[in-house]
């Protein structure tokens, strides 16, 4: 029987992935084509003819829905319950106060200068859209360390941890030689002819970096002294790690992740917070744009919409017009305004949730670059905290900001309706699993989950 397009496409994407089905879709005129790339949105400056258009909510969707409009001629009004601009792109500096939907409240203390990106704190260089715009803007951009060789591992808590260097090149040489010993041992002669064998003995020499004798015993590259016109200051007189020690499966699905295009250098950052960006925009939108309007009410008319909010300002009811809205709102909150969406709609909305993702900042001293010369990156551990994320700006000065714990996916619930000292304390022993010894010094520190704080003043 033949195969519908539906049914071959899935099949596609079974054995190939998403590339696959993507190329394959381009090849049936159903998708972009490979050869397109995204472009700036280029709308006619006279397309709005003084239409007017509410936005809800100026996070980042919302200011870019009314930039974009706003300069194709719409009248733009945007609407945000909390004092602030930018959403979840939120940046923490000292001064702030972050109050939980639970009441819970936090003063941020960090010097003068220093920052938390609470919410996003990365932009790949494949993200061409928003690198457009921050040229456009005039936001500056500096390199983002998303990972370092010299940054740590502990897959096992009852085991030392070793850096990211050693478990890349230890787990190359075992298994090269590994590889070798198969070689030798006839293993691959009915898949590979005699000249292919000896070719891939060359190379498994060199990537490995293998003994004469085709046997792993280190590797300068893994910091261990093996040659001896190497200063003792820069390698470690250490032994490799067994390879028993480098399976460990999450490690490497956390390794791994920065081969991902989205999480491969080159990033980037705005240089002083991530929320540098929202603050670009809202520049261009500063009349636009009412803080404290917390919507109330969506009603649909024949020719026009009508949106009731509370001006937080003033503490009464007030009411705008537009032809057309575009809700930018998280559906948990969208689902607690009053509106007369079809049942379909609705159903939608109200199924959605909060997702839930903590960070555990410190200020302090950069003990990560002093005593274990870690400049950027991220270390990982098996820890409800899972990972230390070492700041990349203003490397070697006295003080930074350290992302001791970031909480997500299966617990992150659990974790964030926690006390904040009982967050603090598992960040605490997170790091003194890493570092002895620093968890003591002095720090000042502050916790942020997504989707659970309500303003920032």
């Amino acid at each position: 029987m033949a195969l519908t397009r539906r049914q071959a496409l899935g099949r596609i994407a079974a054995v190939g992935g998403t590339k696959a089905v993507a190329s394959a879709m381009a090849a049936l005129g159903l998708g972009p084509s490979g050869d397109l790339q995204p472009q700036p949105l280029k709308l006619p400056s006279d397309l709005g003819h003084g239409s007017k258009v509410l936005v809800l909510g100026a996070g980042i969707a919302g200011l870019v829905a009314a930039f974009e409009l706003k300069r194709a001629g719409f009248c733009v009004e945007v609407l945000e319950a909390r004092n602030r601009v930018g959403g979840k792109n939120w940046t923490l500096r000292k001064g702030e106060r972050v109050e939980n939907m639970d009441g819970r409240r936090q003063s941020v203390n960090l010097s003068e200068g220093l920052y938390f990106n609470a919410g996003p704190a990365r932009i790949p260089s494949q993200h061409r859209t928003l690198l457009n715009y921050c040229a456009e803007l005039g936001v500056e951009l500096e390199v983002l360390i998303n990972s370092s060789h010299s940054a740590l591992l502990m897959p096992d808590l009852n085991q030392s941890p070793f850096t990211v260097r050693q478990a890349l090149n230890d787990t190359r040489g075992h298994i090269s030689g590994l590889l070798a010993t198969s070689i030798k041992g006839h293993a691959l002669d009915s898949t590979l002819d005699a000249e292919e064998r000896s070719r891939l003995l060359q190379f498994l020499r060199n990537y490995g970096d293998l003994s004469e004798a085709l046997a792993y015993e280190g590797s300068a590259r893994a910091g261990h002294l093996k040659v001896s016109d190497v200063p003792q200051s820069v390698l470690d007189d250490k032994s490799p790690l067994a390879l028993e020690h480098l399976l460990h499966s999450d490690m490497w699905d956390e390794l791994l992740l920065c081969e991902f295009p989205e999480y491969s250098p080159t990033m980037f950052q705005p240089v002083g917070g991530m929320d540098r960006i929202v603050e670009a925009f809202y520049q261009r939108l500063t009349k636009e744009v009412h803080l404290g309007a917390e919507v109330q009410k969506i009603s649909q008319c024949t020719d026009h919409v009508n949106v009731t909010w509370r001006d937080g300002d003033a503490g009464r009811l007030q009411t705008s017009q537009a032809h057309f809205v575009i809700s930018t709102l998280p559906f948990p909150l969208l689902a607690n305004i009053d509106t007369d969406f079809s049942d379909a709609v609705l159903s939608v909305v109200r199924s959605a949730r909060h997702g839930h993702a903590t960070k555990v900042a410190w200020q302090s001293e950069r003990f990560w670059e002093r005593d274990d010369r870690i400049f950027g990156g991220i270390s990982w551990l098996n820890h409800p905290a899972r990972m230390l994320w070492y700041p990349s700006d203003r490397l070697n000065s006295p003080q930074g900001v350290l992302v001791a714990g970031y909480f997500f996916g299966k617990g992150a619930k659990a974790f964030s309706d926690t006390s904040f000292n009982e967050q603090y304390s598992v960040s605490t022993s997170a790091v003194e699993l890493l570092h002895p010894g620093a968890s003591g010094k002095d720090k000042s520190l502050i916790s942020a989950t997504l989707g659970t704080y309500l303003f920032c003043r």
